[in-house]
């Protein structure tokens, strides 16, 4: 005599397979937002700078993803950043940089103690690397004159005035363009 066996329909697992499916999806949502959150929290835009970093970018014209990403990378956003080579602010501008760029080419004549004023450090610094550009035609080059130094740059540019983040002969130098390329890039994904 057979026993009267309930019989399981293939209803009840696609059920489970649908709950899990939703939940799966709701938890990958959430995984993101969470990734999402901290990479704005390592990669801020500081709302106080932000004005700056707009206008000197479209004057200078400069992409603002690099302004900030030279920001992050120089000074991590405190204007009161000191190197041990002496550079300061956001942007981390030595005197003698600071001074040529305020007599011989802006002709402002500022004193060097305004390279703590994050207005003027982010409108000299971005000048700066305009400057770079505009004699490299390249950001790498400009990014490692801007680190290394204008007369290291010119002997490791090739003969079009090229240079390979990987031909860069400074470790320091050559690990500070890329830090700034992936900043650059985390800058233009998440804003």
């Amino acid at each position: 005599m057979m026993k009267n066996r309930k019989r399981y329909s293939g209803s009840g697992w696609g059920k489970i397979i649908l709950i899990s499916f939703a939940i799966s999806i709701v938890f990958g949502f959430l995984f993101d937002f969470a990734v999402s959150q901290i990479e704005f929290a390592i990669y801020p835009k500081a709302p106080e700078y932000a004005v700056s970093v707009e206008r000197y970018s479209e004057r200078f014209n400069v992409p603002e993803e690099l302004i900030w990403a030279v920001i992050k990378t120089e000074s991590g956003f405190n204007s009161s950043a000191v190197s041990d080579k002496g550079a300061v602010g956001l942007m981390q501008l030595t005197e003698s940089t600071f001074n040529e760029i305020s007599t011989q080419r802006l002709k402002e004549g500022l004193d060097p103690g305004m390279r703590y004023d994050p207005d003027t450090n982010i409108r000299y610094g971005t000048y700066y690397l305009s400057y770079l550009y505009a004699r490299y035609n390249n950001w790498d080059a400009a990014l490692a004159a801007y680190n290394g130094g204008l007369g290291n740059v010119d002997d490791w540019v090739d003969g079009n005035g090229k240079l390979s983040v990987n031909d860069i002969p400074f470790k320091e130098t050559r690990n500070y363009v890329k830090k700034v390329n992936r900043a650059r890039e985390k800058y233009e994904d998440l804003y």
